[in-house]
């Protein structure tokens, strides 16, 4: 399939075609001539990633395709199968589920690990059980909620990993809803902040849990496992998590500052006072360093794609909407991309059918990814122009095959 780009000149960025598939811009802005302030950012925990929310920018990362321990992060996925099966209408709020005694026994106070202190055999409303998984991290309620919906935790677990696929974690695998030490159980530093910022966009009325501050039950308060949530830097969530040496001290966080959202991952710090730090430290040095720019506004043209026996040879490919980076303040920065294209695409062709991916990266790291759809549907051309692009492309292939491969 055959790709041709639009060329944009938009908010100080240049956009040119630099060949059949690749493109390339050059940020232009004031400020010093190289990427020393970028460079020099560290951070001490061995594993991170921060990204901007809206745009899917990456703005910082550290080995974040690594496998890792989640610890308790692993109740984001339990949180988000909760909300997924709220969404549909398959639960409620209001819908009790019986705290059996091996959620208790193994969940719940006996355990000694992270509990709400559910009773053995009482019946806990489903929203209950929410705040008792997100905001004081119980392993009771992470259980409880599991047996409720799949009838045991070994069969949510399956669910868990069978949900990750379905929204692109493709590395990432659950075997029990809280987070318990398993060899088989890991997830990636970038996954989980994409399945964070999912979340967040996703269910607002339920992300709301994961900011409550204290949650009280059979009349035991506890404060938020989340120590950034009494830092004044605007976090709203998630979770933390740690299983002594065997994960590190993890937590993944969300924060807002002048409406723009940043998602943390961090994992495998040395410990508690560490990761709270180096999440501030990560999380400030972020809303400080960017701006945003605009290199495609709504509803314009990226690319277009060749159409093969339609009735017309191209369609343009569009994003969802507009398409912003994330610039570093401090330097002239050059981001290069490419488009990712899938097909070919032989008519008819529908409108909105994802046909191709828009990649753009600041040096060597990729920090953006997005769907590029068709704008228009294509219908079947006649039978002249579908037997003239049959010539063509039989022209083409015998051309890559016999010409560029000498």
């Amino acid at each position: 399939m055959r790709i041709s780009l639009k060329t944009a000149r938009l908010c100080n960025l240049q956009l040119r075609i630099c060949g059949a598939l690749l493109l390339g811009f050059v940020v232009s802005l004031a400020g010093a001539p190289s990427r020393a302030a970028e460079l020099n950012f560290q951070t001490s925990c061995p594993h991170a990633i921060l990204i901007d929310s809206a745009t899917s920018s990456v703005l910082f990362e550290k080995d974040a395709d690594a496998l890792v321990v989640p610890a308790s992060t692993a109740k984001i996925m339990t949180a988000e199968i909760v909300f997924h099966e709220l969404s549909l209408g398959h639960l409620h709020l209001d819908d009790q589920f019986v705290v059996s005694e091996t959620a208790w026994r193994y969940g719940g106070a006996p355990a000694r690990g992270s509990a709400m202190f559910a009773a053995p055999n009482s019946s806990i409303r489903i929203e209950d059980l929410i705040r008792g998984l997100v905001i004081v991290s119980g392993n009771d309620a992470a259980i409880a909620l599991a047996e409720g919906i799949a009838g045991s935790e070994g069969a949510f677990a399956t669910m868990m990993t069978k949900r990750a696929r379905e929204l692109g974690l493709e590395r990432s695998t659950f075997t029990n809803a809280w987070g318990r030490g398993d060899p088989d159980q890991k997830v990636t530093a970038r996954e989980m902040a994409t399945l964070a910022n999912y979340v967040i966009k996703t269910y607002p009325d339920y992300y709301k849990y994961f900011g409550e501050k204290d949650f009280t039950w059979n009349k035991i308060k506890q404060p938020s496992r989340n120590p950034l949530l009494a830092m004044d830097i605007g976090v709203d969530g998630l979770k933390t998590g740690n299983i002594d040496a065997e994960s590190g001290y993890n937590i993944v966080a969300s924060a807002v500052q002048n409406g723009q959202r940043l998602i943390l991952a961090l994992y495998g710090c040395r410990n508690a006072k560490e990761r709270s730090e180096e999440a501030r430290k990560i999380l400030l040095w972020g809303f400080r360093s960017f701006d945003s720019r605009t290199i495609f506004r709504a509803g314009e043209t990226v690319a277009s794609a060749k159409v093969y026996g339609g009735a017309h040879s191209d369609v343009p490919l569009v994003a969802d909407g507009e398409v912003r980076i994330l610039v570093p303040r401090t330097a002239a920065e050059k981001f290069t991309g490419k488009i990712v294209y899938t097909g070919p695409l032989i008519a008819p062709v529908e409108a909105g059918r994802e046909a191709a991916r828009l990649k753009v990266f600041r040096g060597g790291e990729q920090i953006l990814d997005l769907p590029l759809k068709t704008a228009a549907s294509v219908e079947q051309g006649s039978l002249p122009r579908r037997a003239m692009d049959a010539g063509m492309e039989y022209v083409t292939v015998l051309f890559r095959k016999y010409v560029l491969k000498k």
